[in-house]
């Protein structure tokens, strides 16, 4: 079985980071990635990422809100229940690598690494 996602879309919002109580770190991005139809009509889609380690270490202190990625991970089903009662899940995306792509932007902040191709651009480092 394969479980492999691409994602490619410009950041919704600054990352967020946390630490476990371990003090492994966890990163929560929110993409977004645009189509636009033969006939014109263009429909956006939005996925929830999280990036541990220093992969999400990495996204939380280069990224910033509309920075464009690519994201290489797999999709993951996060299952809970209110405290209603309700089931309820959702697919993410659990990043095993993040791309910063444009190179070095306004959105990214003056200190990111500039890179000049993939595996420069590719975290962890």
């Amino acid at each position: 079985m394969i479980n492999k996602v691409f994602f490619a879309g410009h950041l919704g919002r600054d990352p967020e980071l946390r630490f476990t109580s371990t003090g492994t770190a966890i990163c929560e991005l929110s993409i977004a990635s645009s189509f636009r139809s033969k006939d014109g009509k263009e429909s956006t889609t939005w996925a929830d990422v999280v990036a541990w380690g220093p992969t999400g270490e990495a996204a939380a202190q280069y990224l910033k809100k509309g920075a464009a990625v690519l994201v290489e991970g797999r999709l993951t089903l996060d299952q809970w229940e209110t405290p209603e009662g309700q089931k309820r899940s959702k697919l993410k995306i659990t990043a095993e690598r993040v791309h910063f792509l444009g190179g070095k932007t306004a959105a990214q902040g003056a200190d990111a690494p500039a890179a000049t191709d993939d595996r420069e651009a590719e975290v962890p480092f």
